[in-house]
């Protein structure tokens, strides 16, 4: 059967399609296909592997024809994907979670101490080859130790992240749909808490629920101004859940200490007012980006792929059956 992969993924993953079925891929340039581009390569297609860049909606499922089965999607989040059209034509879309867990919630942490702790400022400082001198009150930033790590959406990494802040000496509380099972709480000591009562409270808040219409700008205006002087915004999840203008006037005004960001709401364009400001942390999208990651995604994505043209249900579907 014809498999289109739409952008460059591990080979391991184009192997073993190529094994089964005919492969036609992207693959001139680095760079993302074009929406043109795409719509022309997925015709006939009977199964599409997809990155996040590509947008799976009617257009898209029109170009590929009656035939397509699957569209398998190298990410954990899928709202680039229409779901319900997929689910109206009887296509399967999948996803790969569960295998960026721990490289995403390190990305978060990561972001978390760069921030809390300047040390972007202070590579800039010597990247620059400005003059500098140690001394007591030079680039001071916030320990970790005895803070409150606000994390919202309390899935893998979100619990993952929770880990990690423990092992920190971080208090955890968190803001979810489902109440974690009592040995995670437990063995994590978190505690679930209003979504307003965790922005209230938390030193850290970061974000690793799903993109969707209810968390769509989740973090607003209203959301910013209800945190703490001193607290610090993470999103390593969708940029979207962050409204990057209020979050710009925010940290003009004062009205939080800084933020890290690894995604972006317009992506890859950021807000002008957030490149040149020394309390903001900048990744261009890096939260899953070790090879061991991303290999494992493209495998898994290769594997629902692979099953569904077999007949078999899927690793990991997103779709109702």
């Amino acid at each position: 059967m014809k498999v289109v992969i739409t952008n460059k993924i591990p080979q391991s993953a184009v192997d073993a399609l190529r094994a089964e079925h005919d492969v036609v891929f992207y693959h001139d340039t680095d760079d993302c296909i074009t929406r043109e581009a795409c719509l022309e390569a997925v015709r006939d297609a009977d199964a599409v592997v997809t990155l996040l860049t590509e947008k799976v909606d009617d257009e898209f499922l029109d170009a590929c024809g009656d035939q397509l089965k699957v569209v398998a999607n190298v990410a954990v989040g899928y709202n680039n994907i229409d779901v319900p059209a997929c689910e109206r034509r009887g296509v399967i879309a999948t996803n790969t979670p569960k295998v960026l867990t721990e490289t995403t919630a390190d990305t978060a942490f990561g972001l978390m101490l760069m921030v809390t702790r300047r040390f972007g400022e202070g590579e800039r400082v010597i990247r620059s080859r400005m003059p500098w001198q140690w001394g007591m009150f030079y680039l001071l930033g916030m320990g970790l130790q005895g803070k409150t790590l606000g994390i919202v959406g309390m899935g893998q990494i979100g619990i993952a992240m929770a880990r990690r802040a423990k092992a920190f000496g971080m208090d955890v509380v968190y803001s979810d749909a489902y109440e974690l099972a009592a040995d995670v709480a437990g063995e994590l000591g978190a505690r679930k808490v209003e979504l307003d009562e965790l922005f209230e409270t938390s030193d850290v808040v970061s974000l690793h629920c799903p993109l969707m219409d209810s968390t769509h700008h989740l973090v607003d205006a209203d959301a910013l101004k209800r945190m703490k002087k001193t607290a610090y915004l993470i999103n390593s999840a969708r940029g979207p859940i962050v409204d990057e203008a209020a979050l710009v006037a925010a940290l003009e005004a004062g009205e939080i200490a800084g933020a890290g960001l690894d995604v972006f709401e317009a992506e890859p364009t950021v807000h002008e007012g957030l490149i040149d400001r020394d309390d903001v942390v900048l990744l261009p999208h890096l939260g899953s980006a070790t090879v061991e990651t991303r290999t494992a995604m493209a495998e898994l994505a290769a594997q629902n792929v692979l099953d569904v043209l077999a007949g078999k249900p899927p690793v990991t579907p997103v779709t109702k059956a």
